[in-house]
């Protein structure tokens, strides 16, 4: 404070756009580093205006800050892109080295001069040009202390993202004069990622319950419906995603979800594997099932050799019926899969009643079961 009770020390003017884009507090500090460089000579290096100024110089002509405050400030212009600083940290140095983020290319750069260091056995290093970073690069003990400081990241969490930073920009083969800045900002990223996955995973509940009676949203049908998906296939798809998720015994939180995936896999791949001729047939005597179709099948967990075991008495049926197809490969897979969710159905059952009932058979394959059943149930050939 000036001895006149009447005149106080020189005021320092901010611009209130700023300081509402920046923050008041940036905007104070910046303004005033700005004005330094009309009494002090900077060095242009790397197209930019650097200059040296004393941390004591800072704290005695800014007297409501401390040197914490000074660094958290700095740090914060550092980060908003509008600083350049080549100097450690401020409760840690004894100067600021920095420079706008304006690049000098006109006739009106400040003159070149040496920067001034102060007389200090730890005298920072002047800012050294863009290179590429190296295998064995490692943060700086100030800038752990300020991941820890600044955004309560622990030491471990920090050198934890070390080896994948490393690996990133040493492929991208590129050159850079702040990798230090670049491994903050890297681990600021994969910190709020890493608080936000924790949060998710707190708000959610316990997986919702999957038993034979569950279906589809009304939602998650009129979404595949309108993507292309047959509704035949939707439901035969229904048991096939129960029977999976419940032998995992975990079912997926998200249930609409996963299904619309799982059916628009298994068409995409109906669609594209099973092929369609253009004019109907009949099947023939020796007519075996595409490998694409036994794909489709594992695809849909049916045992393969449960398949097989359906190939003769599909021909059969079909060749007594003498109708004619214009594909026996969609034919089949609907056989299997209603045979596959028919013998699922009977094995439930038979777990309720604690054993099988008379005259059943565990296998529930349509040649073990009565045949004026197999004759009278033909919902698989529809």
């Amino acid at each position: 404070m000036s001895e006149s009770s009447l005149v106080p020390e020189q005021a320092l003017a901010f611009s209130p756009g700023l300081a509402a884009t920046i923050g008041l507090e940036e905007t104070i500090l910046l303004q005033y580093l700005h004005g330094l460089f009309q009494h002090r000579e900077a060095q242009l290096r790397d197209d930019y205006a650097w200059l040296s100024v004393e941390r004591d110089f800072l704290l005695r002509q800014l007297p409501f800050w401390e040197a914490l405050d000074l660094h958290r400030i700095v740090r914060s212009l550092v980060d908003k892109g509008v600083l350049l600083v080549a100097s450690p940290p401020l409760h840690s140095a004894d100067c600021l080295i920095f420079a706008l983020n304006e690049p000098q290319r006109s006739t009106a750069s400040p003159t070149p001069q040496p920067i001034q260091q102060p007389s200090s056995p730890s005298a920072p290093a002047r800012p050294r040009s863009a290179t590429q970073l190296a295998a064995n690069w490692s943060p700086s003990e100030d800038l752990l202390q300020l991941l820890t400081l600044n955004h309560n990241i622990p030491r471990e969490f920090a050198l934890d993202q070390l080896e994948d930073f490393i690996f990133y920009w040493r492929e991208r083969g590129e050159i850079n004069h702040a990798w230090e800045n670049k491994f903050r900002q890297h681990v600021t990223t994969t910190w709020r990622r890493h608080q936000q996955q924790q949060a998710e995973a707190f708000r959610q509940g316990m997986s919702p319950a999957l038993d034979q009676h569950w279906r589809p949203s009304p939602d998650a049908m009129d979404i595949m419906i309108r993507s292309g998906v047959e509704q035949d296939f939707i439901e035969q798809a229904i048991p096939e995603f129960i029977l999976y998720w419940r032998e995992r015994g975990s079912p997926p939180k998200e249930l609409n979800t996963r299904f619309i995936q799982h059916v628009r896999v298994q068409w995409a791949r109906y669609t594209s594997s099973v092929a369609h001729s253009t004019e109907p047939t009949r099947i023939s005597k020796d007519w075996q099932p595409g490998p694409d179709v036994y794909d489709i099948l594992r695809m849909s967990h049916i045992d393969e050799q449960f398949a097989r075991n359906l190939v003769a008495e599909f021909i059969i049926y079909w060749r007594d019926s003498n109708q004619a197809h214009t594909s026996w490969n969609s034919k089949f897979l609907q056989h299997v899969k209603f045979h596959w969710a028919k013998q699922h159905q009977m094995q439930q059952v038979g777990r309720k009643h604690d054993g099988q009932q008379p005259g059943s058979n565990p296998t529930g394959r349509t040649r073990d079961t009565s045949l004026a059943d197999d004759l009278s149930d033909t919902s698989w050939a529809k």
